[in-house]
């Protein structure tokens, strides 16, 4: 079986290994160049590539008009989309069948971002789907799925790892049907789940009046090596790198962040507590006698002398 493949990030790493070891014969990838203005904490697709001596591309997307003439060239009897993160247009898929894997149990969480939206939802399962591709995203029918957890306290990241994996072993079980045509085609329930799209920095703004559950989930959902879930207090961003679920607050205090018994907490709008150990702002770490000195300065009313100096 000859192969194109689409791919990028762990997910595409693990996927590829995955056919090499059924062995498919993998005639093209094609990925992405990194992006240096991106944390690039992830395995890298084009390494695999050179490593195993894979001949690939790194078009703009996937509508570069010589794309399509080098995925015909290739001649391949199936496609593979794994992560990678442009949607293949109709002429693309026209040239064999093709199988996307997906980082959700379809059709839940279908779109952009499936790991990071689960966890912000407060879902407690999810899991990897492979199934046939469609130009519309994430429809096709489903070919196999494997399920793994999400515990409270789970951050996206750890959850992508999970996924990472779960995408490893769908594919790998598969695989043989997949080579021989057997493989099963289920229905993809479009009414069922959501659409979502994809997640900017920006989205990680912290609104303090929710309830404490929502900003935690927040929280693990954009938590590094994600941009993180930030603060802005006096002109200045704070963004938090770990962070639990608190107990209640002792008095009554405003939302937004605070210094409690020497330890940096957030105060939600339920009144319950976010236990903030790790803060920082300009990629420093924030310690809680740095952030009271900011917390003295917004509510201590300028006296006469320092009034003259303004």
């Amino acid at each position: 079986m000859r192969a194109v493949v689409f791919a990028y990030h762990n997910v595409g790493v693990r996927c590829i290994k995955v056919l090499l070891a059924g062995g498919v014969d993998i005639a093209l990838v094609v990925t992405h160049e990194d992006n240096p203005q991106e944390n690039l904490w992830f395995e890298s697709v084009a390494g695999l590539c050179r490593t195993e001596g894979i001949a690939f591309v790194t078009p703009p997307d996937a509508g570069a008009p010589t794309l399509l003439a080098q995925v015909q060239a290739a001649a391949p009897d199936i496609l593979f989309s794994f992560y990678y993160r442009h949607m293949l247009p109709a002429s693309i898929l026209d040239v064999a069948p093709a199988y996307n894997m997906h980082g959700s149990l379809l059709p839940q969480f279908r779109g952009r971002a499936p790991v990071n939206w689960a966890v912000l939802h407060g879902a407690t399962e999810t899991g990897a789907s492979l199934h046939a591709m469609t130009v519309k995203p994430d429809a096709g029918a489903i070919v196999a799925q494997t399920a793994v957890p999400i515990l409270p306290d789970d951050t996206a990241f750890e959850v992508f790892g999970k996924v990472t994996v779960a995408a490893e072993q769908t594919l790998w079980r598969v695989l043989p049907a997949l080579l021989d045509g057997s493989a099963p085609l289920l229905p993809n329930d479009l009414t069922q789940g959501g659409y979502f799209g994809g997640r900017k920095p920006a989205d990680g703004r912290i609104d303090w009046s929710l309830p404490a559950q929502q900003v935690y989930n927040l929280h693990r959902a954009v938590a590094p090596p994600y941009p993180g879930a930030f603060t802005e207090l006096n002109g200045v961003t704070y963004v938090i790198g770990q962070a639990r679920l608190g107990k209640q607050a002792p008095v009554a205090l405003p939302p937004g962040l605070a210094v409690i018994d020497g330890a940096i907490v957030g105060v939600c709008g339920d009144g319950r507590l976010l236990a903030i150990s790790s803060l920082h702002a300009n990629d420093q770490p924030i310690s809680a006698a740095q952030l009271q000195v900011q917390l003295t300065a917004r509510v201590s009313p300028p006296n006469s002398t320092q009034e003259k100096f303004i």
